[in-house]
C-alpha cells in the first residue's frame, strides 16, 4: 500500500495526539479535530468530528483497561455516569449535525480555551477513597451522577471529544472520590461517550474510516513515545502541562478565527 502525503499526515496527527496523551495525562483529544481539519486537510468539520471520535474512544479503552486493572475504577458510578452521559452524547451529536460548520468551529474554539484553562488550574487530589455507590449514598449520588453525565455527554457528542478534563472534576464534585479514582472511572465514560458520538456519525456516512485507521496507528505510536519521554522528563511534566495548556489556548483562538473567517 502506497501512503499519500494525505496519509501520512493522518498518522503524524494521530501520532501528535497519542504523544500528548501519554505524555500529560489527558488533553491530547482536543487537538484532534483541528489537526484533522487544519493539518490533514478535511474538508467537513464533521468527519473531522465523527473521525476523532472513534480515535479517541479506541486510545482511552487501552488506558481504562490499565486502570481498572490497578483498581482505580468505581464501576457503579462510571456505570450509571456512563448511561447518562451516553443518551447526552447521542443528543448533542444529533444537535451538532443540524450546525453549520464554521460555526461549529468557533464553537469547539471556545470549548478549547475553556479547555485550557481548566488544565492551568491546579486540581487537588484528596477526596474519600472508601466512597461507594451503595443503596445508603444512592439517594445523594445518584442524581448528581447522572445529571453530570447528561451535561458531559451532552458536550463530548456535540465536539465529538472525549471529554476528560470534564469528567474528572464531575466525577470529584458528584461523589468526592479522590483524583486517580476518579481519572480511572472517567475513561469508561470517555469509551462509552466516543463509542455512541462515532456511531451517531457513522450512521450519518459522516466517518472517513481510512483516515481513522491511520489516526489510531499514528496515536499508537506516539502513546509510546509519550510514555517513555514522561519517564526521561520526570517532575518536569506539570510544567510541561501548563504549556500545553497555553498551546490549546492559543489553538482555540485560531480555531475560533478560522472558523469565524474562514477565507484567511
Amino acid at each position: 500500500m502506497i501512503l499519500t502525503i494525505t496519509d501520512m499526515a493522518t498518522s503524524l496527527s494521530g501520532g501528535a495526539v497519542g504523544f500528548v496523551l501519554a505524555l500529560v495525562g489527558g488533553g491530547g483529544s482536543i487537538l484532534a479535530v483541528p489537526l484533522l481539519v487544519y493539518g490533514v486537510g478535511v474538508a467537513s468539520p464533521h468527519v473531522a468530528i465523527g473521525t476523532s471520535a472513534i480515535a479517541v474512544a479506541i486510545s482511552a479503552f487501552g488506558n481504562m483497561i490499565a486502570h481498572w486493572k490497578a483498581g482505580n475504577v468505581r464501576w457503579p458510578c462510571a456505570i450509571v455516569f456512563a448511561i447518562a452521559g451516553v443518551n447526552g452524547a447521542f443528543i448533542g451529536s444529533h444537535f451538532a449535525k443540524q450546525i453549520e460548520g464554521e460555526k461549529l468551529l468557533v464553537l469547539f474554539g471556545i470549548l478549547m480555551i475553556a479547555i485550557g484553562a481548566l488544565m492551568l488550574k491546579k486540581r487537588g487530589g484528596g477526596g474519600d477513597p472508601s466512597i461507594r455507590l451503595t443503596p445508603a449514598t444512592a439517594p445523594r449520588m445518584l442524581p448528581a451522577l447522572a445529571g453530570t453525565g447528561l451535561a458531559v455527554g451532552l458536550l463530548a457528542g456535540f465536539f465529538g471529544i472525549g471529554g476528560g478534563f470534564l469528567i474528572v472534576p464531575g466525577l470529584m464534585l458528584a461523589t468526592g472520590m479522590p483524583l486517580i479514582y476518579a481519572i480511572g472511572t472517567s475513561l469508561v465514560a470517555v469509551v462509552a461517550f466516543g463509542a455512541s458520538t462515532a456511531a451517531s456519525y457513522a450512521m450519518s456516512g459522516l466517518i472517513d474510516w481510512r483516515l481513522a485507521g491511520l489516526f489510531i496507528a499514528g496515536g499508537l505510536l506516539g502513546g509510546l513515545a509519550g510514555i517513555a519521554t514522561g519517564r526521561m522528563i520526570g517532575s518536569q511534566g506539570k510544567a510541561l502541562q501548563m504549556v500545553f495548556a497555553l498551546v490549546v489556548i492559543t489553538a482555540g483562538g485560531y480555531v475560533c478565527v478560522r472558523g469565524a473567517l474562514p477565507h484567511l
